[in-house]
């Protein structure tokens, strides 16, 4: 314990000093759009369904890699308040918080499914154009390796 008196606050809102706040600072991702202390259930009840890997597939590698990290943001939300829920023993927005967090993670996997079957897509072309004799695989990254004979 410190012998120095505690600091008193101040009541008064013209004391108050003003402090000017980012709109877009990145720890506002942590709060809902309204900037609330917790969403209603019905807010947090009211979203979409999760993507389909058939949907995914159609993507680029940067829609997908912005996609995830929408969901990362989400996610971290979604814990942030379910946290403060548990904490100020609120009673309500459990399910809510569930089931929108299911659905991102939903999300989440049909990524990472579509990122796999690119990936194995890709490991058969290479093994493929191993074995042609047109392609010379020695040339790839340095122009076309592909020869007509």
């Amino acid at each position: 314990m410190s012998k120095e008196p505690l600091p008193t606050p101040v009541t008064d809102p013209a004391r108050r000093s003003k402090v000017k706040v980012d709109e877009k600072h990145g720890l506002w991702s942590f709060f809902n759009k309204e900037k609330r202390f917790l969403t209603p259930p019905e807010a947090e009840a009211a979203h979409g369904r999760p993507w389909s890997v058939e949907e995914l597939r159609h993507k680029s590698f940067e829609d997908l890699h912005s996609l995830w990290w929408v969901c990362v943001k989400e996610r971290n939300r979604l814990a942030t308040e379910k946290y403060e829920r548990e904490r100020v023993e609120a009673g309500y927005g459990e399910y809510e918080g569930d089931e929108r967090d299911k659905a991102v993670r939903t999300t989440q996997r049909a990524i990472k499914h579509a990122l796999t079957e690119r990936w194995y897509a890709f490991e058969e072309a290479t093994k493929l154009a191993r074995d042609d004799s047109e392609i010379d695989m020695r040339e790839a990254g340095r122009g076309s390796v592909y020869k007509a004979i």
